[in-house]
């Protein structure tokens, strides 16, 4: 008889053993599920992820609704055993087959697109001839349906309307800009206005003052662009592209002295600055680096100023834009490191000497 109580004593010993490591279970998923879900976290409400729920799920399928309630869990036992009921219908549930051709994978949509935008006059059938050589098949109405997707027109109208950027990168060797820009200098009588007329070009970075006068006009203008495109030593002598903004001094006869050598005008839309973005850098950098920082008497003292920062501009001055060059590099010595300035150390530069 005693045997037999020793008997039901270890075996309900061992049953609340595993009764108890059911909860100490669960209680360790609990809260290992708590430590990823607040890691990072600043408050709100936690939500757990799919793992996270199909983890307490089956930790808590094991101790049953009984068990379950002497808990005081992050979650009801109805939501956990409703993931639990979830996650068998998921079992049994079978994904279908779609009917149809498969859907084209990303890679291949942006082959297409990459080669509309590069090559405009492209159509439909050139573009899968082109993919063709490289293994990939489709068809000319997935390739339409792709650009069309992406607001790209058909190759006949997407070559006619080349945006900005597609003209610049074209035309780059050969495009310079130009604008205005005004200084109000003081003199014995006042302060006069002088407007600066300078052209840029694109590529290289490279500057040219070709006019400084306190009021310009049309006549003035005809002779700068003589200048400008003149066959010998003219600015615009290799560009076939000057782009302006809207100002009145681009007359008529302006753009007609341009045209016979070999320069077309071509003007911005009105207030959009930011089409002509290196003209407008040229301006920033010159007032703020030199022009404003100086209290300017005459004429003649504006145009030394602007003469002494040319020289800077081009020969001493690294430039972002050309990878922190110098637009007109010197021979650069192997000595000591030397610092040099110009307008009283208003503009300064380091070089090594010789």
């Amino acid at each position: 008889m005693v045997q037999i109580w020793n008997w039901v004593l270890v075996a309900l010993a061992g049953w609340l053993n595993r009764e108890q490591a059911k909860f100490i279970d669960y209680l360790k998923a609990e809260n290992g599920v708590l430590r990823q879900a607040l890691k990072g976290r600043s408050g709100g409400r936690i939500r757990l992820n799919d793992a996270q729920r199909k983890l307490l799920a089956v930790k808590a399928k094991a101790l049953g609704f009984s068990g379950f309630r002497q808990l005081d869990p992050i979650v009801t036992p109805e939501t956990l055993m409703r993931w639990y009921r979830r996650l068998i219908a998921l079992k049994y549930t079978h994904s279908h087959k779609t009917l149809g051709r498969p859907p084209i994978n990303g890679e291949t949509k942006e082959l297409v697109l990459e080669m509309s935008r590069e090559n405009v006059l492209w159509g439909y059938d050139r573009i899968v001839g082109a993919l063709k050589i490289l293994g990939i098949e489709i068809s000319p109405n997935s390739v339409k349906r792709i650009l069309r997707d992406a607001g790209i027109d058909p190759a006949p109208k997407r070559g006619k309307s080349g945006s900005w950027s597609k003209f610049l990168k074209t035309h780059w060797e050969t495009l310079a800009s130009a604008d205005f820009f005004t200084v109000e200098v003081a003199t014995l009588s006042g302060f006069r206005r002088f407007c600066v007329f300078f052209v840029i070009e694109l590529a290289s970075r490279k500057v040219e003052i070709a006019g400084i006068k306190e009021a310009p006009d049309g006549v003035y203008m005809q002779q700068i662009a003589r200048n400008l495109t003149d066959f010998q030593d003219g600015f615009l002598k290799a560009k076939t592209h000057l782009i302006v903004d809207r100002d009145p001094l681009y007359t008529k006869k302006f753009r007609t002295i341009l045209e016979t050598g070999g320069v077309e005008l071509v003007q911005t839309p009105p207030k959009s600055p930011n089409l002509n973005p290196y003209a407008e850098r040229f301006v920033r950098s010159i007032k703020e680096e030199c022009l404003s920082r100086v209290m300017m008497f005459g004429e003649k003292h504006l145009r030394h100023l602007i003469k002494e920062f040319m020289i800077h501009y081009h020969s001493e001055r690294n430039h972002q834009g050309i990878n922190n060059e110098l637009i007109e590099p010197g021979k650069q010595g192997t000595g000591e490191i030397q610092r040099k300035e110009r307008l009283g150390g208003l503009l300064n530069f380091y070089h090594r000497v010789a």
